[in-house]
């Protein structure tokens, strides 16, 4: 892609099919009604970055996942400054905000990755999702559960289907 279409913000298009998959997916009312995530702006950052977290640990499974991975977070964070910017954050403090934010997404992905490999979500869950404020145990299991299942529907989609909006 040329100079011209990057400034114009072509090369995050390809990604918003999923993007927007991923955004509407967090968004569903059971997160927060069964699952106890706090409906709230912190709340709602969170539940896209575990969805987002699992999308993208998917795709970094394949040796060609890498550049539209990378599309995909490029996007998150493009939303995450609008968002900012539509909660009255100046310029100045935006960036501040998002190097935090993509830290913290970083930080889900190790942790959700450790996570998964061993079995155990809970203690990511806890305190990524939570805050370190643990919900209920059904709360926690259905979370826990459904993350996990979603991860493992995950694997079984092709990259080219992700890429166009379509989730497990």
């Amino acid at each position: 892609m040329g100079w011209f279409g990057r400034l114009l913000g072509e090369k995050h298009d390809e990604a918003l099919p999923l993007y927007t998959a991923v955004v509407q997916r967090a968004r569903a009312e059971h997160w927060y009604r069964d699952g106890q995530v706090p409906d709230t702006v912190d709340g709602r950052f969170d539940m896209i970055a575990a969805v987002l977290a699992l999308v993208m640990l998917r795709m970094e499974s394949e040796p060609s996942g890498g550049e539209p991975a990378a599309r995909l977070a490029e996007r998150f964070v493009d939303d995450m400054d609008g968002q900012l910017r539509e909660l009255g954050i100046g310029d100045i403090i935006v960036g501040k905000h998002i190097g935090r934010m993509m830290s913290m997404l970083g930080g889900r992905l190790g942790a959700y990755r450790d996570g998964l490999a061993a079995g155990d979500l809970d203690g990511p869950l806890v305190r990524n999702l939570y805050r370190g404020d643990p919900p209920a145990p059904p709360a926690l299991a259905h979370v826990r559960t459904a993350l996990t299942d979603f991860h493992a529907a995950l694997a079984g989609v092709p990259l080219s289907t992700l890429l166009a909006g379509e989730l497990p």
